[in-house]
C-alpha cells in the first residue's frame, strides 16, 4: 500500500479489523517510524537535518520555519500533516494513524499525546481500531503534558492548559483545561 493509498483509505474508513489488511499496513508504516525515530533521537542534528528526517517520516516536505526538540515518537509518521512556523517541544508522542493535521503557528508543548485510534470496546473485537482525525487550528498553543483524545478540533487561536486531557472540540480564541478539560475563558 503507497501512502497515498493509505492516507486515502484512512480518510474514508471508520472501522479496521485486527489483521486486516490496512492493520498490516499499519505494521509496516510502524517499522519506518521506528527506524527514522531512532536516529532522530539517537544524537544531535542540526535544524535542517531535523527537518530532513521529519519530511522522511510524514513523506512530506516539513517547512524550513519548523522546529523540534527531539526526542519525539510517532507509530506511523505518514498521517501527519505539518503547517509553516511550528514548533513541537520534546518528548511528544503522536499516533497518527487515524490523521493529525496541524496548522500553521502552532506551538505544541514538552510531552504531548495526540491520539487518533480507539480499540473496540467489544472485548471479542478489542483488536480492531475505530480512526478519528485530530486537527489542530493555525495559532494553538498546547502546553506541557496535553492528551489529545481521537476526533477532537482545536480551533484557531485556543490555548489548551498544561495537563489538559481534551476529550471534546475546542472553540477558537478559547482557553481550556483540566481533566477533562473545560472552558476557562475566552481571548
Amino acid at each position: 500500500m503507497t501512502v497515498e493509498e493509505f492516507r486515502k483509505t484512512m480518510d474514508e474508513t471508520e472501522y479496521i479489523p485486527a489483521g486486516s489488511a490496512l492493520h498490516q499496513a499499519f505494521h509496516t508504516f510502524s517499522q519506518e517510524a521506528l527506524k527514522i525515530t531512532a536516529e532522530l533521537n539517537s544524537a544531535y542534528h542540526a535544524p535542517e537535518e531535523v527537518r530532513a528526517l521529519m519530511s522522511r517520516l510524514t513523506a512530506s516536505e516539513i517547512d524550513e520555519s519548523f522546529g523540534l526538540f527531539p526526542p519525539f515518537h510517532t507509530d506511523c509518521g505518514k498521517n501527519t500533516k505539518i503547517g509553516k512556523r511550528v514548533f513541537i517541544n520534546a518528548g511528544c508522542q503522536f499516533q497518527d494513524q487515524g490523521g493529525i493535521e496541524i496548522g500553521d503557528d502552532v506551538l505544541v508543548g514538552p510531552q504531548t499525546i495526540i491520539a487518533t485510534l480507539n480499540h473496540d470496546p467489544d472485548p471479542d473485537k478489542r483488536g480492531g481500531m475505530i480512526p478519528k482525525p485530530v486537527k489542530i487550528g493555525n495559532k494553538v498553543w498546547l502546553g506541557a503534558r496535553v492528551t489529545i483524545c481521537p476526533g477532537v478540533t482545536i480551533g484557531e487561536g485556543a490555548i489548551v492548559g498544561a495537563g489538559a486531557v481534551v476529550t471534546k472540540d475546542v472553540p477558537p480564541r478559547t482557553v481550556v483545561a483540566g481533566v477533562p478539560a473545560r472552558i476557562i475563558k475566552e481571548l
